[in-house]
């Protein structure tokens, strides 16, 4: 049975019930789950004081876990960076452990992947993907298959569509991403993985689309785009409408962007703060295939398996994909 802790490195969980929610599903799934003893603590927005917090990464790298999974985002991991023992953090993935999250835990990652060149798992956070209670849709099937997949390291790719006209698109690198905002704080610290020929993928969450295209031509910018093969966008999900559009939305963020940038920008790729999400390997060395409208990203010796591909695919075939890559959801 793979060993899971669930451990609040950001942002305090206000409440106790989908965190216990969380624990008996994940335990019902085959893990074997315990609860970090900083997991409900509070201390302003915080989970914690910065040393509470701190101590409760160490504590978890040094159990080496099979899975690490963040309870929530929020914000609290950017007050920690420079005082994190990476080696010590890169020892635990060394060890087995999977460091699995989104929103906020981006900084833990990409700093884990700047730091000592260890991949860690962009994916769903314990209370909002497996503690969300049944009259608010329980846990999400693709969700769930895909960290199980990622989890037990039968999972090496994940498929879905795209907009028309990009057929034919391929690259190779090193896929890695997260959440954009974060990532955009990154910029200019240690803490920033210095990747060149990747594929980048990037999501957010309440941010209008004027906000996304002013952090994505940041990223632009400062060379980070261009230096890409491939710019994977995932749910930018949220925001709301000003009476100031005039039909401006992600649609003209997107367009404009592309006015600029030659680096191939995708969208549909389903990750973010949204029910249904696929997991990603932070750092793992990936290819990427467009065919028609249908997209594969796959990436090999992460976790070694079968090849399993999961994906949001509009039709929801059960049989094989185009590029025989498994199955699809």
């Amino acid at each position: 049975m793979s060993s899971l802790i669930l451990y609040t490195p950001s942002g305090v969980l206000a409440q106790s019930q989908p965190l216990k929610r969380a624990a008996k599903r994940l335990g019902a799934l085959g893990f074997d789950v315990s609860i970090d003893e900083a997991a409900l603590a509070k201390h302003q927005r915080f989970a914690g004081d910065d040393e509470t917090r701190l101590a409760a990464l160490h504590r978890v790298a040094d159990a080496a876990p099979s899975v690490a999974l963040a309870t929530r985002g929020g914000y609290g991991l950017t007050r920690l960076l420079d005082r994190i023992d990476w080696q010590r953090m890169g020892r635990s993935v060394e060890r087995g452990t999977r460091w699995v999250g989104l929103s906020d835990v981006t900084a833990l990652q990409l700093a884990l992947l700047a730091h000592t060149k260890q991949t860690s798992w962009a994916g769903p956070i314990a209370c909002d993907d497996f503690g969300r209670p049944d009259a608010d849709g329980g846990v999400d099937d693709i969700t769930r298959d895909c960290f199980l997949e990622a989890m037990d390291g039968s999972l090496e790719a994940i498929g879905f569509r795209t907009e028309a006209g990009l057929d034919g698109v391929e690259a190779r690198g090193t896929l890695w991403g997260g959440n954009l905002t974060v990532l955009c704080s990154l910029l200019g610290t240690p803490h920033f993985p210095r990747v060149k020929g990747g594929i980048l993928f990037l999501e957010d969450v309440n941010e209008h689309p004027y906000r996304v295209e002013r952090m994505l031509l940041q990223l632009w910018q400062a060379g980070v785009l261009e230096s890409q093969k491939a710019v994977l966008l995932g749910s930018f999900s949220g925001w709301k409408k000003s009476p100031l559009d005039r039909g401006y939305g992600l649609k003209a963020c997107v367009e404009a962007l592309r006015e600029r940038v030659k680096v191939p920008l995708l969208t549909g790729l389903p990750f973010g703060h949204v029910p249904t999400k696929v997991c990603l390997p932070v750092g793992a060395k990936a290819e990427m295939m467009v065919e028609g409208r249908d997209v594969i990203v796959a990436w090999g010796h992460v976790g070694g398996g079968h090849d399993h591909a999961h994906g949001n695919d509009h039709d929801h075939d059960h049989g094989h994909d185009p590029h025989g890559h498994g199955h699809r959801h």
